[in-house]
């Protein structure tokens, strides 16, 4: 009897949603300090049907110029991926990392392009270790079902 080998492929990569939105045009293009970004980042998958997941990549960034936000910008860059026969901890780990590292060069290149659009300098997100925020995530995760109440 021999065992099924693991299996990993990308079925699509696609851009899910884009969003710009720009406030205090026209007058912020008339602004020659630099902002301030605040960058935020989510990575959520969902199972779709047997072994077959959508993995979404969701980065917000909002660029500000002293108390006036320059431009906003949302994308959320997706991919299907067919993952089979591994075990849980590792079937998580592949769709927080190893789709992550994945899925965000398209979605660097995404924000990129859509503020170069907008009328802005070139943003490029610095490279992010997936694995490290998958472990942060674990972290936090194992510390919430510690403090959680038992339920009778």
């Amino acid at each position: 009897m021999s065992e099924q080998q693991p299996f990993f492929n990308i079925d699509r990569i696609y851009l899910k949603d884009l969003s710009l939105e720009i406030p205090n045009a026209p007058q912020v293009y008339a602004e020659r300090e630099a902002p301030n970004f605040d960058i935020s980042l989510r990575n959520e998958a969902r199972p779709l049907d047997g072994g077959v997941f959508e993995v979404v990549l969701t980065a917000t960034v909002t660029a500000k110029l002293k108390d006036k936000t320059a431009f906003l910008v949302e994308v959320a860059q997706a991919g299907i991926f067919q993952v089979r026969n591994v075990p849980q901890q590792e079937l998580e780990a592949i769709l927080g990392v190893t789709c992550g590292n994945i899925l965000f060069p398209y979605l660097r290149e995404s924000i990129s392009s859509v503020v170069v659009r907008g009328g802005f300098p070139p943003f490029l997100l610095n490279h992010l270790s997936f694995e490290a925020l998958f472990q942060q995530q674990r972290q936090q995760q194992r510390q919430a079902d510690t403090a959680a109440p038992p339920t009778a």
